[in-house]
């Protein structure tokens, strides 16, 4: 079945999406947001925002059979964000699955790693049509735990925010502005804080900080300040404020921050594990996130050494335009019209 509005001759597409959280920031909704402005010409699409939170299996279940009922059998359904299991009752032709990462099960042990597998990939990936992810990363983990075909997955990284552009600044060797995006399990702000502790600097941190980390920050007598729950324009004024971003993770589906700071060309330092590595390319310094020593070697390379740091930023100028929002876009039609053409 053809699957075109017979008056616009556009492809239908239905997006679901997890209801937002106040205090949380959902930027895959946002990065979808912009993909439905600049593919309006060429499809027609509809929003479905799920009823509840995603807390539990009974608000798990009631989200299921409300997708099940506003599925639009004619169109495309395309599932975002961490709602993967709601095509569970759906018509798997007309399916499109976006995985952002695998993390839900690195945070997992013993039988309950086995519900949230099957749950969140085995049975959305076996139900779906076409499954997109942000990374080669994610794709391998994602065939290494559902075993299918790698044909099914089209990577299509995240495109960057147009508000992310040049803003040139005079860097401060002397006591740099260091840029931590995000507090959480996998962000490393431990190992970052004592990496830090020899070198002169202010560390901002964006994101809530736990009892562990603001004790680690006290233990090290950093210089620091705190923010959280800013709008996509505040966490651009830090970008445009800091002299280099921090993003050390121990695991990451993506990794935004290295492409926003690439945008306004800051300097980056990041892991060399995950997909930081394919999404920095040759743009970032890259430090081994398990390794303090590794880690303070990089911040005192970017910082000393004048030569390396304008060599990164020049490459970051390329390197963001791997993730163009008009390519980004692009990439995600052509999902849908072979969805389209074989459904």
């Amino acid at each position: 079945m053809e699957r075109l509005d017979s008056k616009l001759n556009k492809i239908g597409v239905s997006f679901f999406q997890r209801r937002p959280r106040k205090g949380f920031s959902f930027s895959l909704e946002s990065i979808f947001d912009d993909v439905r402005q600049r593919l309006q010409q060429k499809i027609q699409s509809t929003t479905f925002i799920s009823k509840c939170y995603n807390d539990g299996y009974l608000t798990k279940l009631i989200n299921i059979i409300e997708a099940t009922t506003r599925q639009n059998k004619s169109e495309i359904n395309h599932i975002t964000g961490e709602i993967h299991f709601l095509n569970m009752l759906m018509n798997t032709s007309t399916v499109v699955l976006t995985v952002l990462d695998c993390g839900m099960i690195h945070r997992k042990t013993g039988f309950s790693k086995k519900v949230v597998k099957w749950l969140y990939l085995k049975m959305p990936v076996k139900k779906s049509k076409l499954v997109t992810t942000i990374s080669e990363v994610t794709k391998k983990e994602i065939i290494k735990y559902t075993s299918c075909d790698s044909e099914k997955i089209k990577v299509i990284p995240v495109s960057i925010n147009p508000i992310y552009q040049s803003n040139l600044k005079v860097f401060n060797s002397d006591k740099p502005k260091i840029l931590q995006i995000g507090t959480g399990y996998n962000k490393n702000l431990v190992r970052l804080i004592y990496a830090l502790k020899t070198i002169q600097c202010h560390l901002t941190i964006v994101g809530k900080l736990s009892t562990e980390q603001l004790q680690a920050l006290k233990d090290n007598t950093i210089d620091y300040s705190n923010v959280y729950n800013i709008s996509n324009e505040q966490l651009l004024e830090k970008y445009i404020e800091c002299d280099i971003l921090s993003f050390v993770s121990t695991f990451e589906g993506f990794g935004m921050p290295i492409v926003e700071a690439n945008a306004v060309e800051r300097v980056v330092v990041t892991s060399n594990i995950s997909s930081m590595p394919e999404v920095a390319a040759d743009a970032a310094c890259l430090v081994d996130p398990f390794d303090v020593e590794s880690i303070r070697k990089g911040f005192e390379r970017v910082i000393n050494d004048e030569v390396y740091r304008n060599e990164l930023i020049s490459k970051g100028r390329s390197n963001k335009l791997r993730f163009d929002p008009d390519r980004i876009a692009t990439m995600y039609y052509e999902v849908y019209e072979y969805v389209n053409s074989r459904s």
